[in-house]
């Protein structure tokens, strides 16, 4: 049985994740910066699945004490094979010179910080048991395209990949896997939280969604079994492709979405 660690796995797609792992028999732990928050989900989580094989954790990632006491809970429940780091914020989506300064460390701090701190706690672990594998989550910026209004998102997700390409290569003739997943555009909280703040930019939005955004159950449970089913280092596992984009668009006069009729 694998046993899974999510970051920011109460909601979106760490949930979802945690959901998945858990259909296809793994022990997963979870965690969140508000102990509510965890309790809640790991609660409906057992609620599912009715059998001892979930736990949660509050964990601030931007603390390294913090990180380091989530591997010591999950390990004391069973060794950890693979470890990821999905806790990420958004901020307001608006430009960078509107942004107070809090705002933007504290996207700084939890996507970029916390995944540091992640890979710097799991790869450790990881290297002194003999095994193990660490995903990063990428999103919006991490392929280097431009969004506006989001501009220290972005960031953080362009230094993800290049950080995670990086450790892979450090890495290389440890036990230790790294590796990255990218989930595409799912609706989740983080994406429609910040685009409900403009509604003419959400309005705008909501067509381009409807041919290229996919629900956290449809992707979630195709991602975990990528994860359970990869063994090599510096693996990018991609939902959205280029393929999977172009084929959307070529069907959209012939099949329409309409993916915000339950969100709104």
């Amino acid at each position: 049985m694998k046993h899974v660690v999510i970051t920011g796995g109460s909601r979106g797609i760490g949930l979802g994740l945690a959901k998945s792992f858990l259909n296809l028999g793994c022990r997963v732990t979870i965690c969140a910066s508000s102990p509510k928050s965890v309790d809640k989900s790991v609660a409906d989580l057992f609620a599912e699945i009715r059998e001892e094989r979930v736990a949660g954790i509050e964990c601030d990632v931007t603390d390294v004490r913090a990180v380091r006491l989530l591997w010591e809970f999950a390990q004391g429940k069973a060794p950890i094979d693979i470890w990821i780091n999905n806790a990420g914020i958004s901020g307001p989506q608006v430009p960078f010179v509107q942004l107070a300064s809090q705002n933007y460390e504290q996207v700084v701090d939890v996507n970029l910080v916390g995944m540091l701190n992640g890979c710097r706690v799991a790869a450790e672990g990881f290297v002194h048991q003999g095994f193990g594998h660490i995903y990063n989550m990428e999103g919006m910026g991490s392929d280097g395209r431009l969004i506006m209004g989001l501009a220290v998102y972005g960031s953080t997700k362009r230094a993800l990949r290049y950080f995670t390409q990086a450790l892979s290569a450090e890495l290389k003739h440890s036990p230790v896997g790294v590796s990255a997943l990218s989930p595409g555009i799912v609706l989740t909280d983080l994406l429609l939280e910040g685009l409900r703040e403009n509604s003419e930019q959400f309005a705008n939005a909501q067509k381009i969604l409807n041919i290229l955004a996919d629900e956290v159950d449809t992707v979630t449970p195709w991602l975990a079994r990528k994860v359970l089913g990869n063994q090599k280092s510096g693996t990018l596992i991609a939902w959205l492709t280029i393929g999977k984009i172009l084929f959307r668009f070529l069907r959209t006069p012939f099949s329409k979405r309409d993916l915000f009729s339950s969100q709104i």
